[in-house]
């Protein structure tokens, strides 16, 4: 079973303001569920950003195992190693559904860091919040529940946090993707899913809609 080391899901504003600056260099490719958009030892030579959909970073171990680094999503961009240089891919990435991905060669990248102080100044930051990103789902891995770490990965994928609206948010995530971030079995994420249904804090309507209300959960911890 894989195990979530971090989630980075830093909100799209970066993202997006990164890559309007691009839009005459940039290349963008449709993928299918489930499709490899790069693999772990690749040559990194590219930056990518998601207009649309949802992208899985995984990386496995020599030992053969294996780990979530972050679920990504519309705004967010990734492969940013690509600026050490001689830098392999140290993750592989791979779409969980349709999606469609904006492609930016590294030089480009090099160029507008070089050149553009505010270019440069949005992706320090990004980095900056990554790193604290990653810093906080190491402690909630360590001291949280494994309950308690699926209530924060719900609240965190419907992006409750980030936008005060109460209305419930519609999710397309499997049990399986669920359980592989937070860090447990599918019977274990099972069982907490049916008991936050039971509670009025989800529900299941063609999909997974997750309400504000199980904000409770993570604030009467």
């Amino acid at each position: 079973m894989e195990k979530i080391v971090a989630d980075d899901t830093y909100g799209p504003l970066a993202g997006l303001e990164l890559f309007k600056r691009f839009n005459s260099r940039t290349t963008t490719r449709e993928y299918l569920n489930r499709e490899t958009i790069y693999f772990q030892g690749d040559k990194s030579d590219s930056l990518f950003f998601i207009r649309s959909g949802t992208v899985k970073l995984t990386t496995t171990s020599k030992s053969g195992k294996k780990a979530i680094l972050a679920i990504l999503h519309h705004g967010d961009f990734f492969g940013e190693g690509c600026l050490t240089r001689k830098s392999l891919r140290p993750s592989s990435a791979t779409a969980l559904e349709s999606s469609s991905i904006g492609r930016i060669t590294c030089a480009n990248i090099a160029r507008s860091i070089h050149r553009e102080p505010a270019f440069a100044k949005i992706f320090i930051s990004h980095l900056v919040h990554r790193i604290a990103r990653i810093q906080g789902e190491f402690v909630d891995q360590i001291f949280s529940t494994s309950e308690m770490r699926l209530a924060r990965v719900l609240l965190a994928l419907a992006g409750f946090g980030q936008d005060a609206s109460p209305e419930p948010v519609l999710l397309k995530v499997s049990q399986e993707t669920l359980a592989e971030m937070v860090g447990t079995t599918r019977s274990r994420v099972s069982f907490f899913m049916n008991r936050f249904r039971d509670r009025g804090f989800i529900e299941y309507n063609g999909g997974l809609e997750v309400h504000s209300s199980l904000l409770n959960v993570v604030l009467h911890e």
